[in-house]
């Protein structure tokens, strides 16, 4: 289905920019250029538009709508990971126990005290 709907949406992208290309823009009539009243109009000479324009606009619908289901397709699909999409193993996750921490039993009792040179005394 989402193949379907994405080469659509590659047809009617193709559509549009091929009707806008075929479509004359309203400065190009020879009376445009001299002052005519008509292309200083809301829509110009033509009305509120012809066959291209009305073509045009449908198939900017048609693309909005493939473009918004195709948007909804690849939503329901995705799925959370991590960055990398790597596992994390469990046993980073567990903390280490106090009993696995190892026990500084070498350092003597004298020298865990300051000397008396090495704090100030404050008098």
């Amino acid at each position: 289905m989402e193949q379907i709907i994405l080469v659509a949406h590659l047809l009617i992208a193709l559509a549009i920019i091929g009707l806008i290309m075929l479509q004359q823009g309203k400065g190009a009539d020879m009376g445009a250029s001299f002052g005519a009243g008509a292309s200083q109009t809301l829509f110009g000479s033509d009305g509120s538009g012809n066959v291209l324009t009305k073509a045009t606009a449908w198939f900017v619908v048609l693309f909005f709508a493939t473009s918004f289901s195709l948007a909804l397709i690849v939503n329901k699909r995705s799925t959370v990971t991590d960055e990398l999409d790597l596992a994390i193993p469990v046993a980073a996750e567990q903390k280490v126990e106090e009993e696995e921490l190892p026990v500084l039993d070498s350092i003597p009792p004298e020298s865990a005290a300051p000397a008396e040179g090495d704090v100030p005394k404050l008098d």
